[in-house]
């Protein structure tokens, strides 16, 4: 295993340790990020993130409809340091809060027989589909649904909520988090996802444009702003750094795997060798940081539990780099099998030990479908619990 964190060191982390110097356009590796074991660093403007970071994956996910206001209020009011957004657009170029395009499982359209024409397939980054899809409907028309649980078996507790909120759209997001800032007396932290950008470019519904225009409209678009750009695809996050100097992330599927965008182009790397050094130097010409799904730290062996940690935090850290890995659950169904507890696998494991775990590895944050467990185990990680 390589050094891991200590707690209580590096407990701050500011928008300069964010690779500044990659946000000034300047070489690869250059970025201040500080590695395992450094004191905190501040940006000398007061914005400061704890670490490890606490980000509300689609906000409170694991209790609320994900991608809904009602979500997003309890993972701030829990104490989430950053609340996360994906966004697809509408078929009139509106920018909507939807994990993906695909709105089947995660609203009620299928109950309302106006739209029932509207069901269909398509082919999305190769996976064939059928459903109904946000860029089929006018934001207007979206504004008629309202969400629901995406998977009710897993979280039956959170279908109580079903219908009660809308579809937000990321203006909407922005204009509630200049609300609760102002009430806080401190900035709220997004976190921001383009989804699909390749697929959407193709339809004439690219989403860098009008999302750096939303940026630069709410002040947003400054490299010590608090928000996290993030895609899957590198080319998206080089398109919104021609555009906007907020900080940004690429995340990265499993190790096997392939960014869309190389698929489109040709391009044979995968996830195993943007994660070597050349690959971290080559990410941090234009990007601050990575966020890598957690078996890219941690791999799992045959039977399903944690194995030996990669080399990838210390090599990220060394090209200047940040990683926020995602995503950490509650659930058996999603921990390790050593975190596991009893047989139902809807019923809460050792979900703390598993933070412990991930934490121990020097990473700088994590996505956490429960940003109160992710807190309760930061707090427990400083203290050497």
């Amino acid at each position: 295993m390589e050094r891991e964190q200590q707690p209580g060191r590096r407990a701050v982390l500011g928008v300069a340790a964010l690779g500044a110097g990659a946000v000034a356009l300047g070489g690869a590796g250059t970025a201040a990020a500080a590695g395992p074991g450094a004191a905190g660093a501040t940006s000398g403007r007061g914005h400061e993130l704890p670490v490890p970071t606490v980000i509300g994956h689609r906000g409170a996910s694991g209790y609320r409809p994900e991608h809904t206001f009602g979500s997003y209020q309890l993972a701030l009011d829990m104490g989430a340091d950053i609340i996360e957004q994906d966004l697809v657009p509408t078929k009139d170029g509106h920018l909507v809060c939807r994990h993906e395009n695909d709105i089947t499982a995660t609203t009620d359209v299928s109950s309302h027989p106006e739209f029932a024409d509207r069901k269909t397939t398509k082919t999305v980054d190769g996976t064939k589909l059928t459903g109904w899809f946000t860029e089929d409907f006018t934001l207007a028309e979206l504004k008629t649904l309202r969400a629901k649980e995406r998977i009710p078996g897993t979280r039956q507790r959170n279908t109580l909520y079903d219908g009660r909120w809308e579809v937000p759209t990321f203006e909407e997001v922005l204009q509630w988090a200049e609300r609760e800032g102002r009430e806080r007396g401190r900035r709220v932290w997004l976190y921001v996802e383009t989804k699909h950008p390749t697929y959407f470019r193709k339809l004439g519904l690219g989403l860098e444009e009008p999302l750096a225009k939303l940026l630069r409209k709410y002040g947003r678009h400054k490299k010590d702003s608090a928000l996290f750009l993030q895609s899957f695809e590198p080319s998206s996050i080089q398109r919104l750094r021609e555009l906007v100097a907020t900080p940004a992330v690429v995340l990265l599927s499993t190790l096997s795997s392939r960014p869309y965008d190389f698929v489109e182009a040709n391009d044979p790397r995968t996830v195993a060798d943007l994660v070597k050094p050349e690959g971290l130097k080559w990410i941090a010409s234009f990007a601050q940081g990575i966020g890598p799904d957690l078996s890219v730290i941690i791999p799992r062996t045959s039977d399903g539990k944690l194995g030996k940690p990669t080399s990838v935090v210390k090599d990220a850290h060394a090209a200047g780099l940040i990683l926020h890995p995602y995503t950490m659950r509650n659930e058996n169904t999603f921990l390790p099998a050593d975190f596991r507890r009893g047989t139902d696998p809807n019923a809460y494991g050792d979900a703390f030990g598993a933070f412990k775990a991930y934490f121990a590895t020097g990473i700088d944050g994590i996505f956490s479908d429960n940003a109160d467990t992710a807190l309760l185990a930061r707090e427990d990680f400083r203290k050497g619990d």
